[in-house]
């Protein structure tokens, strides 16, 4: 853990993703509220700003990942946050004129800019930290990340409510400029790498190294079925909050809240003792506390209940969560992490929107109780992919 706090690639990239979270929690709280006011609460209209979050990850996450593995990860970065930065200063001249509309834009290229940061960041730390703290590393990272589904909404909700849309659009400006500038300061770093393919092939080879890998493959049915799980149930946690527990949807904060924590603690948790569990051990403990958690929260008819039970579950999912992530920065090739990355987070995202958007017709159905254990079984079927990752062996593929 020490060797890490004094690696300054690690801290410049840890700090560069707190300033990207940040400007993110603040640039959609501003947005909904904005387009709640300006809509009257329309449901389509603001659907539509979670449309724009999740289209660019099926549309450029391919092409993001193929570049990533072919441009230097440093300069990535930094030209993903001055795109960003002018992204905002355009809105911000079009807001002026009236048309609120473009802050869908805001929205959707931000989206469509992490696609390509995301796999340069583990690029960086793939090659600026040792192996054996790894693991540590992608422990903090997501536990620096879970710290915002606490502390986002509540700065982005404060500057909206008291400074207005034109000055959570200024922060924007300020964090991602500050971004770009520490990036700035990371390690001198490779050159681009020289190809002499076209960008399809690229694509293509990624996905013959992952299914030419028994282990990749399993990674990817595993979190086929984790997100096919979440789907199924993240519509419905407002149910258990109205239905179960008989209590006004905005104590919905309080479980919201409280699943933030878990994974906050879960990811401190696991950087200091999942070094010391056998992965595959630890994975599938993981999966089985997360998938009685999930039967508890539906079960209980007590909301401190609810909020342990939610709390377990979310330390489980942050070990599950760092045991797959460093198993994908430490046995990838280099030069195929983007695409790797790039291919597989697709079938994760693809897996929730479909298991999001079948959750309320099997609810209508049949129960909320029916629903939430189909998530339990989908969850323990990840449990069989799951112990077929080798985790101590790095795939050794021919493309």
């Amino acid at each position: 853990m020490r060797s890490l706090l004094t690696n300054r690639a690690f801290l410049i990239v840890t700090g560069s993703d707190l300033l990207q979270n940040l400007a993110i929690w603040i640039r959609n709280m501003a947005i909904l509220y904005f387009i709640m006011e300006k809509t009257g609460g329309n449901p389509v209209a603001i659907s539509l700003i979670t449309v724009l979050e999740y289209v660019p990850i099926f549309v450029f996450s391919f092409i993001g990942g193929a570049l990533a593995d072919r441009w230097n990860p440093k300069r990535t970065m930094i030209t993903g946050d001055i795109l960003s930065t002018l992204s905002i200063v355009g809105i911000i001249a079009v807001l002026a004129s009236g048309y609120w509309e473009v802050l869908y834009a805001a929205t959707f290229v931000s989206s469509i800019v992490s696609q390509f940061s995301q796999p340069s960041s583990i690029k960086i730390v793939k090659r600026n930290v040792d192996e054996e703290h790894v693991q540590s590393a992608v422990a903090i990272t997501q536990s620096s990340q879970s710290l915002f589904f606490i502390l986002g909404p509540i700065a982005g909700t404060f500057i909206y409510t008291f400074l207005g849309i034109q000055a959570s659009l200024y922060s924007l400006l300020v964090l991602f400029t500050s971004s770009a500038v520490l990036l700035a300061f990371l390690p001198k770093d490779k050159v681009s790498r020289e190809t002499g393919t076209s960008l399809l092939a690229d694509i293509k080879e990624g996905w013959t190294y992952i299914f030419n890998s028994k282990s990749l493959k399993m990674v990817a049915a595993l979190f086929i079925c984790l997100g096919l799980s979440t789907g199924l149930i993240n519509p419905l946690q407002i149910f258990i909050i109205t239905e179960r527990l008989g209590l006004e949807a905005a104590s919905l904060q309080f479980l919201s809240g409280v699943s933030g924590l878990g994974l906050l603690i879960g990811g401190l948790l696991a950087a200091a003792f999942s070094s010391k569990i056998k992965p595959n051990l630890g994975l599938i403990m993981g999966i089985g506390v997360l998938a009685a958690m999930t039967l508890g929260e539906v079960l209980s008819g007590w909301l401190w209940l609810t909020l342990i039970f939610s709390f377990l579950g979310s330390i489980s999912m942050a070990f599950v969560n760092i045991i797959i992530s460093t198993y994908l920065v430490t046995r990838i090739d280099e030069h195929l992490i983007g695409r790797v990355n790039g291919t597989i987070m697709p079938m994760f995202m693809a897996m929730i929107l479909i298991g999001s958007s079948l959750s309320g017709v099997l609810m209508a159905g049949t129960s909320l109780l029916v629903v939430y254990s189909c998530s339990a079984l989908v969850m323990l079927a990840s449990v069989l992919p799951g112990m077929r990752i080798k985790f101590r062996k790095a795939p050794r593929i021919s493309v």
